[in-house]
């Protein structure tokens, strides 16, 4: 994977996370990572929360071309010759 590639696979993978953990504690708790920023009538909280959308359609499109469990032979995506 190329580098630009990875940094933007880090960065929507980290905020999947955070979404991922946001639903836990708003199942869990009756809190979201929101509120830390004012609500969700906040703007911070509603880029933050258009972020991870985004980041689960990005990760959702690009998923199959780099996941080894997903690959019908198991083999993982090419590395870049740069590495």
């Amino acid at each position: 994977m190329a580098g630009h590639s990875r940094g933007l696979h880090l960065l929507t993978f980290t905020l999947l996370v955070i979404g991922g953990l946001n639903w836990l504690l708003l199942a869990l708790f009756n809190w979201e990572v929101g509120s830390l920023f004012g609500g969700m009538d906040a703007v911070v909280s509603k880029i933050i929360y258009i972020l991870v959308g985004l980041s689960a359609i990005y990760e959702a499109a690009t998923h199959g071309s780099r996941c080894r469990a997903c690959k019908p032979d198991g083999s993982a995506p090419a590395a870049p010759m740069n590495q």
